[in-house]
């Protein structure tokens, strides 16, 4: 039957939008590179749905997703992290070039684990409401609109390298953290029960109409703070 490719068909476009944002992120045209992270989301979003909507889930289906999801959202913004400290060092003089050709590739390690936190999800049931650790589509959404939105003024900015590299780091953890963060599926449309996530919507919006493309990585920020803040009134 057609329809059981359906889902996977869309799920190799995300695929190969990750790569698309890759190569972007090589030749150091971030912009380019978030667009296609952004369009890699889009299809993620609709091969999940297609498959519930058309009764072919398959387990095919899931691991296909995750790769994807690995290229799109764990190398992609890796790759964009690596080329921004690439030009960071190679705009420094002499302070950083004696470590431009090896530190730089440690923005890799996020990809890395990127692949853990989504094979962990895929063996996880406690993930069916709500995620533990930062999702690997939010967290390539804020290195991409914070490079896009800030990079200018961060490339003057003696410790955006040592910044960077480090908040890296912080993102990878996480990715695998055992932080519960809550996930936009409603069981209802009403208030009681989902207050955290309409308020988070109506704050998201507001940081996105003030800030633009700055305002996504805020929302992401905002959203992992949140979900900290939420975990632990509930422990």
């Amino acid at each position: 039957m057609f329809k059981k490719h359906i889902p996977n068909t869309i799920t190799c476009c995300n695929l190969i939008s990750g790569c698309i944002a890759t190569y972007h992120a090589f030749n150091g045209l971030y912009q380019m590179a978030l667009l296609f992270i952004v369009i890699g989301a889009v299809f993620d979003f609709f091969d999940g749905m297609s498959a519930r909507l058309l009764h072919v889930s398959s387990n095919i289906g899931k691991e296909l997703d995750s790769l994807a999801d690995d290229i799109t959202f764990g190398f992609a913004p890796s790759a964009i992290i690596f080329s921004f400290l690439s030009s960071i060092c190679a705009e420094s003089g002499s302070s950083l070039q004696s470590v431009h050709t090896y530190l730089p590739f440690l923005a890799f390690i996020m990809a890395a684990f990127s692949a853990l936190r989504l094979a962990k999800f895929n063996l996880d049931e406690r993930q069916a409401m709500g995620f533990i650790g930062l999702p690997t589509p939010a967290n390539a959404l804020f290195w991409g609109a914070l490079i896009v939105g800030l990079g200018d003024v961060m490339q003057s900015q003696p410790y955006t390298f040592w910044l960077v590299l480090f908040g890296s780091f912080v993102s990878s953890y996480l990715l695998v953290s055992e932080i519960p963060m809550f996930a936009l599926k409603f069981k209802h449309w009403g208030w009681k029960g989902n207050e955290i996530k309409y308020i988070f919507l109506l704050t998201s919006a507001a940081m996105i109409l003030a800030f633009g493309i700055i305002g996504i990585a805020a929302v992401i920020a905002w959203y992992v703070l949140l979900s900290a803040v939420t975990n632990r009134q509930h422990n």
